[in-house]
């Protein structure tokens, strides 16, 4: 926008200037022209009185002299036909201008002035005198270069003009673009100042004004997840009085565990709706030992379906940018497909792996009926009847430690889902155990 009302200006000001300048450059020229033509006139009529004297001799000293100073030759054609002054031609110019008319026209190299002298006996004389071209237009080409000077100051002064004028108008609306970009990225706090011309100012008014309605309306969805939520510590809790009225044992212990994981769930949700719309720190932990944990929890759920799992993981911590919870939740919901969308008795294999460079690699593969389809990772979608989440989840979980997941069938029949997740950023030695 700025260089589009830049080109606009200065293409206005140089036609302005152009229109302004060539008549007058063509005007300085012919006045010049007309001056040095109107003084070789009046030079040449000085000699009308001398001419008219009939004195051959006098005349002719006097030409002389006038010749030895002139730098344009005076030549006087008499009535009888003898030539005083510079030799020249007697032309048909001289002619009509002998019938007692004065004239001046071109000529090549100049112009060419006559006056005709009367009253002498034989009849009208004419004086001669050409004014070269470097007398005419002398002058005119300073003139000229001062009124290109003056126009292509006027061009510069109209730029610096408009790009000021441009900056006005530019400057407001890339500051409005910026704090777009900013709420985009999810700083819902960012606001626009009021400046700029009016319409400027409506657009960043307007732009705050839905920032803030946004906010609103994300503060009260946030506060209906956690009230929706809250809901659940009401069955927990008599969840929790029928686990502890079950007899001693192990049964007891692992209700009693699910039941405490379940309120911790709920809680974190609670935390989350609650809390500030914007992303924090990806976080980070050792998946080893997450996915240790999450597997033993799972297993013995799959022994009583009689599944065969195979378990795969390398010695010793791999770190990854996310948090122990974060990467719980998307194993669980990567496992909880594997035990919703197969039917009893399927298999599942679950592999971690060193990436190249850095972060690890989770291979979920399992026997069931696979994925009609090459069925997409989009978020409320399912092939299965579900919710359709599961996937998302793990997958918004691996873009946010910078990698991702993919699908794709088992050979040996079922699907195969991978979860990269990527290193932790560097802050230390051993700096990442604080997410273990």
């Amino acid at each position: 926008m700025r260089v589009r009302l830049i080109l606009l200006v200065s293409a206005t000001s140089l036609l302005v200037v152009v229109a302004f300048l060539v008549p007058l450059a063509m005007l300085v020229r012919s006045s010049a022209a007309d001056r040095a033509v109107s003084a070789a006139a009046v030079e040449t009529q000085a000699l009308a009185p001398v001419v008219a004297s009939a004195d051959p001799e006098a005349l002719a000293a006097t030409v002389s002299q006038v010749n030895a100073v002139n730098p344009h030759p005076v030549t006087v054609f008499l009535p009888d036909g003898q030539v005083v002054g510079a030799p020249a031609g007697r032309s048909g110019t001289v002619d009509r201008a002998a019938a007692g008319r004065s004239v001046a026209h071109d000529v090549p190299g100049g112009r060419e002035v006559l006056v005709a002298v009367g009253g002498l006996p034989d009849g009208t004389a004419v004086i001669r005198t050409v004014v070269p071209d470097a007398e005419l237009y002398r002058g005119v080409a300073g003139a000229w270069t001062v009124l290109g000077l003056l126009g292509a100051g006027l061009v510069v002064v109209s730029v610096l003009v408009a790009d000021q004028l441009a900056r006005s108008f530019v400057r407001p609306l890339a500051a409005v673009a910026a704090v777009s970009h900013r709420m985009a990225a999810g700083q819902l706090d960012e606001r626009a100042d009021a400046e700029g011309p009016p319409e400027v100012r409506a657009v960043g008014t307007g732009l705050n004004q839905l920032a803030g309605r946004v906010g609103e309306l994300l503060l009260r969805e946030r506060e209906r997840v956690a009230d929706l939520s809250h809901r659940l510590r009401t069955p927990m809790t008599a969840l929790r009085i029928d686990a502890e009225g079950l007899p001693a044992g192990v049964d007891r212990d692992r209700v009693l565990a699910d039941v405490a994981a379940l309120e911790r769930s709920v809680d974190d949700i609670i935390r989350t709706a609650r809390g500030p719309g914007r992303p924090g720190p990806a976080g980070r932990c050792d998946a080893v030992r997450v996915l240790a944990d999450r597997v033993a929890f799972w297993s013995a759920l799959a022994d009583e379906e009689q599944r065969a799992v195979a378990v795969d993981l390398p010695p010793g911590p791999i770190p990854v940018r996310v948090s122990a919870d974060a990467l719980a939740v998307a194993v669980d919901a990567l496992l909880d497909n594997v035990f919703g969308h197969t039917p009893e008795g399927a298999g599942f294999a679950v592999r971690l792996h060193r990436r190249p460079g850095g972060g690890a690699r989770l291979t979920i593969a399992d026997r069931g009926p696979g994925m009609p389809h090459g069925l997409p990772v989009e978020r409320g979608r399912s092939g299965g009847g579900s919710t359709g989440l599961g996937l998302d989840i793990a997958a918004r979980t691996a873009a946010g430690s910078g990698g991702g997941l993919s699908t794709a069938p088992n050979p040996g029949g079922g699907a195969i889902v991978s979860l990269d997740l990527g290193a932790p950023e560097p802050d230390g030695p051993a700096g990442w155990l604080r997410g273990r």
